[in-house]
């Protein structure tokens, strides 16, 4: 069975979190991805490399640029994550590469983007998340460990963007730079919270007291008995009147207020906390299930199904490939391999493990 992306070559310089997962998505749909690893490096921690291959360059000798530009001229997709003229230093920015392959979509994967105030330092996900505006919606501001920015935000817009690009290519012939900054990323994704901002919807009451942002009974967490915990989304009246069902209450009977009484929020509340606190998650999950009141447990990752490429596609869906277990992808694995289909010959690839250009376990392995 085809995949979506098959044929499509992307080159991916080695980085953490938010690049190696828009290559993760793009491998997972078929693509043939190639990670540049360090000619130096031992081992590289990326456990997003799964379907990728590896070679390893010495990006620091004019021939390591050179090579890279020559990969380069066979690539469809360049996803570097550097700062801010890293790789122009390097002397292969976009300038340089696009005119040795005018239809190369170069994708730039930043914190805080190539120009601006905060273009040159360093940052993280929740650096990112403060400086966008989404990571004030709580009275101290929480954040979902690193995935928002830096992998939705960043990763995913990143891919987005790519395949976008790649789209138009087949109109005019010519790719182009994708800029993808981690602050704009999650910023556009935080586009309904602004615009419900804008038009004073939601969020219009003080952080800790709305409908989203934990001030209503019925879309909060609650502790069960055994100290786990249930997710309750129950916005819509009818979903509201099964919750109120599945935790063994009257409204008439126990005198509840009423739904979006803001109030009576405490009270219900303290009162929901209590009933969630008499039985285990085990219990309020049979009592829930099947049900369209919205409430479901809170898993950890290791009771969660394995992680598959997404969105599922009817005919041409994405997949993994034939391959082991093994999370951490074997830097300059595929090194000897991955220079050979670029059109490199043998004397040029021996000329290049002498004078440690590149490296890996495949050239070792391989007789050259």
């Amino acid at each position: 069975m085809s995949t979506p992306l098959a044929g499509l070559k992307v080159l991916e310089i080695a980085g953490l979190a938010p690049a190696p997962f828009a290559g993760k998505i793009l491998s997972d749909f078929g693509a043939d991805v190639v990670r540049i690893d360090r000619a130096s490096s031992v081992m590289n921690l990326d456990v997003l490399a799964q379907n990728k291959r590896s070679i390893a360059l010495n990006l620091k000798s004019s021939a390591g640029i050179e090579t890279l530009i020559r990969l380069c001229e066979k690539a469809d997709v360049i996803i570097e994550p550097f700062r801010p003229g890293v790789m122009e230093k390097l002397g292969l920015g976009p300038d340089v590469l696009l005119k040795r392959n005018p239809r190369l979509i170069y994708a730039r994967m930043t914190g805080f983007g190539q120009e601006g105030h905060y273009a040159k330092m360093a940052g993280h996900d929740i650096n990112y998340l403060s400086i966008s505006g989404v990571l004030s919606h709580d009275d101290k501001p929480a954040f979902p460990i690193n995935l928002l920015a830096d992998f939705a935000g960043g990763g995913l817009m990143c891919a987005l963007g790519i395949l976008i690009v790649l789209h138009e290519r087949t109109r005019s012939n010519k790719g182009q730079v994708v800029d993808a900054a981690m602050i704009d990323g999650v910023s556009y994704i935080g586009s309904f919270v602004y615009n419900m901002h804008k038009a004073g919807a939601l969020f219009q009451t003080p952080r800790g007291t709305g409908q989203l942002d934990g001030g209503a009974p019925f879309y909060d967490t609650y502790k069960t008995k055994d100290g786990l915990y249930m997710a309750v989304g129950a916005i819509e009246s009818q979903f509201y009147k099964l919750l109120i069902e599945g935790l063994g209450l009257d409204k008439e009977k126990d005198q509840l207020p009423d739904q979006m009484d803001t109030k009576g929020w405490p009270k219900l509340k303290e009162l929901f906390t209590n009933i969630f606190l008499s039985k285990t998650q085990e219990e309020w999950v049979k009592i829930f299930d099947n049900t369209d009141a919205c409430v479901t447990p809170v898993l950890d990752y290791y009771e969660m199904p394995t992680p598959a490429p997404a969105p599922k596609l009817s005919r041409t869906p994405g997949g993994r490939k034939e391959q082991s277990d093994e999370i951490f992808l074997e830097v300059g694995g595929e090194s000897k391999a991955i220079l050979k289909e670029a059109g490199f010959s043998e004397k040029e690839i021996r000329d290049l493990v002498a004078k440690n250009v590149v490296s890996g376990a495949g050239l070792e392995r391989a007789s050259l």
